[in-house]
């Protein structure tokens, strides 16, 4: 193991992640640049099918899934992966703050 980085294994693939340098999905979205991302992002010819295929499959087996282990399960780019989770939870969070009213 090198050090300052963590092991991770991922879908059969080991990761070298640097220690303290993730970023909580809260700071990516406060950043000034993310509606620049969610506008790149958005016009990806494959982002709507990655997104349905996140919300339909992926988070049903692992609804913990992190913006790198989509990154790398679906060969995508981490920005997307970022833009994915943060829309499908913040749908969620929608659809059950409407069920408690």
């Amino acid at each position: 193991m090198v050090e300052g980085f963590n092991e991770k294994l991922i879908e059969g693939v080991t990761c070298k992640i640097k220690e303290g340098t993730r970023m909580s999905l809260e700071e990516y979205v406060n950043n000034p640049l993310w509606p620049l991302l969610v506008e790149t992002v958005h016009a990806m010819v494959m982002y709507p099918h990655h997104k349905a295929y996140v919300r339909d499959v992926v988070l049903h087996e692992r609804p913990d899934a992190t913006a790198q282990e989509l990154a790398i399960k679906l060969g995508i780019p981490l920005g997307e992966a970022l833009v994915i989770l943060c829309e499908l939870r913040k749908t969620k969070s929608e659809g059950k703050s409407a069920s408690q009213t």
